[in-house]
């Protein structure tokens, strides 16, 4: 069912490619145009197999409709008086109370409408100027399981705040971030840049390694990697606050067996979080009203290495270092084996470190040994 909204709601997006959708979800044209019509003569019910229950009763009384908010907010408790009237909204309700009215209903029945934000220091905002133009990627601190431990990898269009992808791993190594991250490749497509802060498995803060093989990996996608400022999550501040409702939403409260059990909630609130929440941030609409896949689709190969005839071609040794002029310059141990170029910078003896479309570094023929 949440594949299947999503597939819906991606597909009714303005300018959508409907065919190449469906492949990427790995329906047939005919299953993905039936769910359409589905969805568009009876809405989500029209995509289960059995249930036909109406979306809204216009003929509902008052009584009915204070029901109607306290069972919606037992199903979402860290949601307020705005997103709870929004959702109501959508669900088809003809008459639907102001925001205040509902958290004085919310109050009656005994509910407390808790704060959910923290207090905070005021910082820049910013926001990608498309969907897939900047993805923002990060661990949400693990925790303990009945077996082992669970480590919540997060993934979010920083444009649309679409959650792309919400994964229980059982560690947070290069290899099984990228196995997810293919998957999300295959299915919404390349972003232009990823953010991602300065530890494993995206840098090596610690050594003085900023790219890893797994951001190698990505830039031979053409993906541009960026890192947020070390100790300055705030850079990062949409999978944050994601991180937050996450914890309040799902996590808080709760005990999970194992990895399954875990992965099962996510799923069923990524569908809720991208489909029907509202969000602050985009005026009370949900984010997949603002979320188009990438056309960048993910090819079977990794691209070739290629530089221009003018750039000048090192490799880069097993201890991370090239050699140019007759000097040694470190250029990072993940690029082993790689070739880099370099490119005069205006000032004399300056060159700028190139690896595919991306500058990594800069040396200085001028700088001391």
């Amino acid at each position: 069912m949440s594949l299947r909204r999503e597939f819906v709601e991606l597909a009714l997006r303005e300018g959508a490619n409907r065919r190449e959708l469906a492949r990427r979800f790995e329906i047939s044209p005919t299953t993905g145009y039936k769910w359409l019509v589905r969805y568009q003569a009876q809405g989500p019910a029209g995509l289960a197999e059995r249930s036909r229950r109406p979306r809204h009763s216009p003929r509902r009384t008052s009584e009915a409709l204070e029901r109607a908010v306290v069972e919606l907010r037992d199903e979402h408790s860290a949601w307020g008086g705005r997103k709870l009237r929004r959702r109501l909204q959508s669900l088809g309700h003809a008459v639907v109370p102001a925001a205040s009215t509902i958290t004085q209903i919310v109050r009656r029945s005994g509910r407390a409408l808790g704060q959910l934000s923290a207090p905070s220091m005021p910082w820049h905002r910013f926001e990608a100027p498309a969907p897939n133009a900047l993805w923002q990627m990060d661990f949400k601190g693990h925790f303990a399981l009945g077996a082992g431990r669970c480590h919540p990898l997060t993934v979010l269009d920083d444009h649309s705040r679409f959650a792309l992808g919400l994964r229980a791993c059982a560690n947070e190594r290069a290899a099984t971030v990228e196995q997810e991250l293919r998957g999300l490749f295959a299915r919404y497509g390349l972003p232009e840049r990823v953010l991602t802060d300065n530890g494993p498995p995206w840098g090596h803060s610690a050594r003085g390694e900023q790219y890893t093989t797994l951001t190698v990996w990505l830039m031979r996608l053409g993906i541009r990697v960026l890192h947020g400022r070390p100790h300055h999550p705030q850079t990062q501040g949409k999978d944050e606050r994601f991180h937050r409702s996450l914890r309040a939403e799902v996590l808080a409260g709760r005990s999970f067996a194992d990895l399954g059990q875990v992965q099962r909630h996510f799923d069923r609130w990524r569908t809720v979080y991208n489909t029907e929440r509202p969000h602050e941030a985009l005026q009370l609409a949900c984010p997949v009203s603002h979320y188009q896949i990438s056309a960048r689709a993910l090819p079977p190969t990794l691209p070739p290495i290629e530089y221009g005839p003018d750039d000048i071609v090192r490799r880069v040794q097993w201890n991370g270092e090239i050699y140019y002029a007759g000097r040694e310059f470190h250029v990072g141990k993940a690029f082993h084996r790689l070739p880099v170029a370099l490119r005069p910078r205006a000032r004399d003896g300056q060159f700028d470190v190139v690896f595919c479309h991306q500058r990594i570094g800069r040396i200085r023929l001028d700088a001391p040994d």
